[in-house]
């Protein structure tokens, strides 16, 4: 079997569920625990990224400079990084966290926009940092198309490319489908990162594992946005049962799991808006338009995420909420008022056949 590599994103993608509130004490010694039971990839930081806090996308319990310094003085084996979308973050980030020793960065854009990575990606090769592309959002190309959007990165200088089921809702066959086509036009190691609105991540990831990706995302507990992803502790016993060589303690990545996860953990059971979002593959980072407009007209949330994806599975702009929600309103407004004519009409034939009797 080929190497498959865990990159662990607690700190970073699981922070969503604590509404970005890990402390840089919390990145310091979890962070030192991961690097003694094994982990070579350790990821930190607001779950955004790099200048999220900055830039109005919910405020971390620390800047970006304070979890770097927490990472750098508690590692010394294994590499830490960080988060970086275009636009968010700025170049002048990638300049800062480099100086700092960070040690690979991850840039991330929706497939369909991956052109604005190429001067994050240009600026964090003249770094000489590990760098992995994350293609958000997937599976809104077809495989061919994504293909070619591989070969434009590989081309940019990235080290590795991540197929990102964002929403939770991908399918195996879909997934070979992108590994198949990239393979067919570009020698580019291959990630894969997947959430688990349909119950799918561990699964799934074990799949992206035998198609020969190298490195696989996980989190303690599967905690992270939404429904969360694919929980590191089943991953290294999963990987392990399946023959891979991973130098990685699953008994202390449990232990680890337990003393400093798991109090986090309040959510439970299934959760109806989570499934949806897998089901049409809805990107949880718009739930505030969602509810915003499935409250002003009365209507379901899970129709409206349904109805939206319809027309647009990579943005949820506010326009089209509304124009769904409001077309949404309208048919429940005629339904309702067809039952009650049934019922008036129904309700008189009754009542004149009983007067006959």
């Amino acid at each position: 079997m080929g190497d498959v590599g865990i990159l662990e994103t607690t700190l970073r993608d699981g922070s969503y569920a604590i509404n970005f509130q890990f402390t840089a004490n919390d990145t310091a010694v979890i962070a030192s625990e991961l690097e003694e039971v094994g982990f070579e990839y350790i990821e930190i930081g607001h779950g955004v990224g790099l200048g999220a806090s900055r830039n109005g996308m919910g405020e971390a319990a620390e800047t970006d400079v304070a979890y770097l310094e927490a990472a750098a003085g508690a590692l010394s084996r294994a590499k830490y990084g960080m988060f970086c979308i275009p636009g968010v973050a700025s170049l002048d980030d990638i300049d800062m966290a480099a100086e700092m020793g960070m040690g690979f960065i991850r840039i991330g854009t929706n497939v369909t926009e991956m052109e604005e990575s190429r001067d994050y990606i240009e600026r964090a090769k003249r770094h000489d940092l590990f760098v992995t592309t994350n293609f958000m959002k997937s599976y809104t190309l077809e495989p061919k198309q994504f293909a070619e959007k591989a070969k434009l990165s590989q081309k940019f200088g990235s080290d590795l490319l991540y197929i990102v089921d964002s929403a939770g809702g991908m399918l195996k066959e879909e997934i070979e489908g992108y590994f198949r086509a990239v393979r067919d036009v570009s020698d580019i190691p291959l990630g894969y990162h997947g959430h688990d609105n349909l119950g799918c991540a561990i699964s799934h990831s074990l799949f992206a594992a035998e198609l020969g990706a190298s490195l696989i995302d996980g989190s303690l507990q599967g905690l992270g946005r939404s429904a969360g992803n694919a929980a590191t502790e089943i991953l290294v016993v999963a990987l392990k049962r399946m023959g891979y060589e991973m130098a990685i303690d699953p008994l202390k990545v449990m232990d680890i799991s337990e003393t400093y996860i798991k109090p986090l953990i309040s959510k439970r059971g299934l959760d109806s808006i989570d499934v949806v979002t897998g089901y049409a593959q809805f990107h949880s980072s718009y739930m505030s338009v969602i509810k915003k407009y499935a409250s002003k007209y009365r209507i379901d949330p899970r129709r409206l995420i349904i109805g939206v994806c319809e027309h647009d599975k990579v943005n949820a702009p506010e326009w089209l909420v509304e124009d769904v929600a409001r077309r949404l309103r309208s048919e429940s407004e005629r339904v309702y008022v067809a039952k009650y004519k049934l019922h008036e009409y129904f309700g008189n034939e009754q009542s004149n056949d009983l007067g006959k009797k």
